[in-house]
């Protein structure tokens, strides 16, 4: 391992040059594109979709070229800017609109770019059928390229741009399906809840000017020292609030799983190569932060560890396939999470099983939007059964990445999970042993509800044999077409391969080390042991499937949902009370409030100005009552004023009292 830590992440940056400064083509093509189909309108329903894919082929290119002339220099000159020009200039605050092109960059471009690539051709074959499709298209390439932006910026406000960005084109694509309630409800309460982590980052970035009068990630990096312990502390964990939004985290998981209403490709993209492994990247990215802040780190690792066990237990209880899979990518982005917040020991880990999770979760979900698609898009697992015969291409590429996904030994996911695991079971006293073991129980809980989908799904009884879809019509499940397909064929390979490929001669992690250190090895105190822990992992694992087999997979599976018996069942298929907690304790207060505030505003406020309106008009209204426009009254009126006047002066004269 590489032991010596490193802060070239705050060092100075060159200028771009090369096929750097095409690096602005990386977003301009998707955003173009997204801004031709929304203007052309119906014009472009023929050619749109193909317009949209070739853009993020476009990007998906550049993105490579950059990556190359990347690898072909040396470590120390890897990280290079490009302004394009200056954005904000207000007295003190100067904001260009520049890139940062460093090896963290590049890794989540050709993420975001070949794992959405393959995204959008596998979209020409399932909304083939959709009237919305040069829409669909549309807002697929806006989330791009938002999310683009995002991790190109060089500066904290242009990752605010990109960060709302994304947050708009997942409310668009959530909502997607726009005469579905469910769909309006599900991208309204996606929306809010990314408010209140955008309120964090935001309140983050404010602290970050205030206190260093600058946004830029050189400088802000090169000048953490001058911050004083709790304001890095603030920093820290009001960037922790705006990552758990974006990336579903506790308390702020509870509209990950309502993101499904959308088409199934938009699940694949928002849980597997854009909005979920934004909050990742940002704690990533703001490592120089982190690194000295040992109790910003804690709680990073803390939140990551609650997720992923919260999001294991909740995806055993659900019969919805998407819904199973959402879940699973709550805890998944759990684990890296805890990775990240383990510091120079656990960055590059957390950011290998974001990249392996990136492939097979892609493939998992578009696996899960083949099988809909043979099957009239039933979600409902228990409808299933016996699929692998009639989708063979889709029950294999699918068991790889459900394989990757349970960490089966020298798939992707052995190498990027277990290695979070065994680092946080490294880490000193009981934190080791919490965060350990609460990692290793959730990947034996994995093990269960991703085998438990798989024997649902692919084997047993043919159950759809009997049933009829919501509109009356028989089931006859079939593969998908190609276009389709061959997406999925290619993730698998990823979801076979990567891990392996990023794990051994560490080359994630040296090429990552320009950016966010160099990876450390935990020496010391720990309790559990690597063999106990790698052993353990494995049990843990290896008996979730057993139990899931023996208790699905050679049992009939009923066709109807049995009612839960026990409370943790219960509990778990009400997402573990989290969406009663969020209204008890933010909405029912923030509308009782928000009623308060109205009453006082109109009772108040309004009250104060129409009362004082009232009072000039009524008392306007009397005096116009004097106004007879008759001349006799006017007369009558400055006789009567002047025989006053003249008894006064006359009393004053005479001393008349």
């Amino acid at each position: 391992m590489i032991s010596s830590p490193t802060l070239l992440a705050a060092a100075e940056v060159a200028p771009a040059h090369g096929v750097g400064s095409l690096a602005w083509l990386l977003f301009v093509l998707p955003g173009a594109s997204a801004a031709i189909l929304f203007l052309v309108g119906r014009r472009a329903n023929a050619w749109g979709h193909l317009l949209g894919c070739l853009s993020v082929l476009g990007a998906f290119a550049v993105g490579v070229a950059l990556f190359l002339q990347s690898l072909g220099a040396a470590p120390e000159q890897r990280s290079t800017e490009l302004k394009l020009f200056s954005w904000i200039a207000v007295s003190s605050l100067h904001v260009d609109f520049g890139l940062r092109l460093d090896p963290l960059s590049l890794t989540f471009v050709l993420l975001i770019t070949g794992v959405g690539s393959l995204i959008h051709i596998y979209s020409i074959g399932y909304m083939s059928h959709d009237e919305g499709r040069r829409r669909f298209f549309a807002q697929l390439n806006l989330f791009v390229a938002a999310m683009l932006l995002l991790v190109l910026g060089n500066n904290f406000v242009m990752l605010y741009l990109g960060w709302e960005g994304v947050g708009l084109a997942s409310y668009l694509l959530i909502g997607f399906y726009q005469n579905r309630p469910s769909a309006a409800t599900a991208a309204k309460k996606a929306f809010l809840m990314n408010r209140v982590g955008d309120v964090g980052l935001a309140l983050a970035i404010f602290l970050i000017w205030q206190h260093l009068g600058t946004v830029q990630y050189t400088e802000v990096f090169a000048r953490v020292g001058e911050l004083g312990s709790g304001t890095t502390l603030a920093i820290c964990v009001l960037l922790l609030l705006g990552a758990c939004g974006k990336s579903g985290q506790f308390p702020l998981q509870a509209w990950l799983p309502d993101a499904m209403e959308g088409p199934t490709p938009v699940s694949a993209l928002i849980h597997a190569a854009t909005m979920v492994t934004a909050g990742v990247y940002l704690v990533a990215r703001c490592n120089p932060i982190y690194n000295v802040s040992a109790d910003g780190r804690l709680i990073v690792a803390l939140i990551g560890t609650i997720t992923l066990v919260i999001g294991a237990i909740i995806g055993c209880a659900y019969d919805d396939i998407k819904k199973v899979l959402a879940y699973s990518t709550v805890s998944q982005i759990g684990y890296m999470m805890l990775g990240v917040g383990l510091g120079p020991a656990g960055y590059a880990l957390g950011l290998m099983h974001l990249l392996t999770h990136g492939f097979f979760k892609a493939g998992l979900f578009l696996g899960a939007g083949s099988v809909m698609h043979g099957m009239n898009d039933n979600v409902d697992m228990r409808h299933y059964g016996g699929l692998w015969r009639h989708m063979p291409v889709t029950a294999v590429t699918f068991g790889l990445g459900y394989l990757a996904l349970i960490g089966f030994p020298f798939l992707s996911g052995y190498y990027s999970k277990d290695a979070i695991i065994e680092a946080a079971a490294a880490q000193p006293g009981w934190r080791g042993v919490l965060m350990g073991g609460l990692a290793m129980l959730a990947a034996g809980l994995t093990a269960f509800y991703m085998t438990r989908l798989v024997c649902m799904t692919f084997f047993g009884e043919k159950r759809w044999k009997d049933l009829k879809s919501p509109d009356g019509k028989e089931y006859h499940p079939h593969e998908s077409p190609a276009v389709m397909t061959l997406p999925m064929v290619l993730l698998a390979f990823g979801s076979v391969g990567a891990g392996a490929f990023f794990f051994f001669d560490e080359r994630l992690a040296t090429w990552l080390a320009p950016t966010v250190g160099e990876l450390q090895e935990q020496h010391g105190h720990a309790v559990l042991s690597h063999s106990t822990v790698a052993n353990g992992t494995l049990v843990l694992s290896a008996l979730g499937v057993v139990v899931a087999y023996l208790l699905i997979g050679r049992r009939a599976v009923p066709v109807e949902r049995p009612e839960p018996v026990s409370l943790p069942v219960r509990a778990a298929r009400k997402d573990l009370y989290a969406n009663a907690i969020n209204e008890a304790l933010i909405a029912r207060p923030g509308t009782w409030l928000t009623r308060a505030l109205v009453f006082v505003d109109n009772k108040g406020v309004d009250g104060l100005v129409n009362g004082i309106a009232a009072l000039l008009g009524g008392t306007s209204g009397r005096m116009r009552r004097f106004q007879t426009g008759f001349v006799r009254s006017y007369a009558m009126t400055m006789l009567g004023g002047g025989v006053l006047l003249i008894a006064a002066l006359m009393a004053v004269r005479f001393g008349i009292q």
